[in-house]
């Protein structure tokens, strides 16, 4: 096993915020060394301008405040998201605050933006290097004195000049009220806002709730679309509480991630895809573990795919575990490349189960 795989596991052992915070360390002082991933040209996408050649991202959670990108790169990730950043530095909610359900293969965190705010955020994202991993920033409002219709704007405007995309989140569970800006038009007037500020701003992306109201996507989909929006991410940590939970943490408050939440996420996935066609580019998020996995969410529509859960659990093997079994996935189907699947199975994963 490597050293980074026996790490992971050994930080497993720790309680999970101690954990996290070492593993972050370790990144920063390029303890984890340097994963090889197999390149399989069949497996990249195109996507913020340019070509992503492992089509499999860490999610926003991980690292907040940029700290450990150089350390993220070099385990092989396609694009990486830093944040959730706010404009002013929050310590977030009281500890306890993350959890974990080893029985469930899930996480519940209610962590509420513990970040050092937007300075030292821009500063280490300036310096990153952009060339191994496309850069990504998901940025949010603060708990207390928040404005979107300016903290947004000045948020983009921060990190513009230093990202490849730019991920707005209206929809963690964990900052009291954050969820009401997915009202389309509250939604409408922060894009407003932005254009108005950072025209030249790089591809916007919004974050949904897989909580989200079924019924308000359709009007949500042409409005983002209407305002140049170039993606949506599907999707962020849950509220819901499936009856089969196991762990022991089951009760705790806040977002659900990891094996539970995969169904959730991938029918509003697929669902989004539907309405959308290809007018969006979309980020599937939530439960994704292996290979096959992966895949279903680029059938239901994905071009990029985002892991955070599996790579706690899995350390920095899923990566490769995944890039090898997606490309024995293309051999099984027939299909000369991954982007040939993208939305092929959009109908059927629209009516599953969440």
């Amino acid at each position: 096993m490597p050293v980074a795989d026996i790490a992971a596991a050994a930080l497993r052992l720790l309680e999970p915020e101690t954990a996290h915070d070492i593993a972050l360390a370790g990144l920063r002082l390029g303890l984890a060394g340097r994963r090889e991933v197999p390149a399989d040209p069949r497996l990249a996408m195109s996507a913020f301008g340019r070509t992503i050649t492992l089509p499999i991202g860490l999610a926003a959670g991980f690292d907040k405040d940029a700290a450990a990108l150089a350390g993220l790169s070099r385990l092989g990730f396609g694009f990486i998201e830093a944040g959730t950043v706010t404009r002013r530095p929050q310590p977030g909610n009281p500890k306890p605050r993350l959890f974990r359900l080893a029985q469930d293969r899930a996480l519940i965190n209610r962590m509420g933006f513990n970040n050092g705010g937007i300075e030292g955020f821009a500063a280490r994202l300036a310096g990153a290097d952009r060339t191994r991993a496309a850069i990504g920033a998901n940025l949010g409002i603060n708990k207390e004195g928040a404005d979107p219709l300016a903290d947004y704007p000045a948020l983009v405007h921060a990190v513009a000049p230093h990202a490849d995309y730019i991920a707005i989140n209206v929809s963690s569970p964990n900052t009291p009220g954050l969820r009401d800006l997915q009202a389309t038009d509250r939604l409408a007037a922060i894009l407003d806002a932005i254009r108005a500020a950072v025209p030249g701003a790089p591809p916007l992306f919004v974050k949904l709730a897989p909580d989200l109201d079924e019924g308000v996507l359709p009007e949500l989909v042409e409005m983002v679309i209407g305002r140049g929006v170039a993606g949506l991410i599907v999707s962020n940590t849950t509220l819901a509480r499936p009856d089969a939970l196991r762990g022991a943490a089951r009760g705790e408050a806040g977002g659900l991630s990891g094996a539970p939440l995969f169904n959730r996420a991938t029918r509003m996935l697929a669902r989004v895809r539907l309405l959308a066609g290809d007018r969006l580019l979309l980020i599937g998020v939530g439960g994704v573990a292996t290979p096959e996995q992966a895949l279903a969410k680029f059938r239901a529509g994905a071009s990029l795919v985002q892991v955070y859960t599996a790579f706690v659990y899995q350390g920095p093997s899923v990566l490769p575990r995944i890039a090898a079994g997606l490309s024995a996935l293309l051999d099984q189907y027939g299909a000369a490349t991954l982007a040939e699947l993208v939305g092929r199975d959009a109908d059927r994963l629209a009516e599953i189960a969440p």
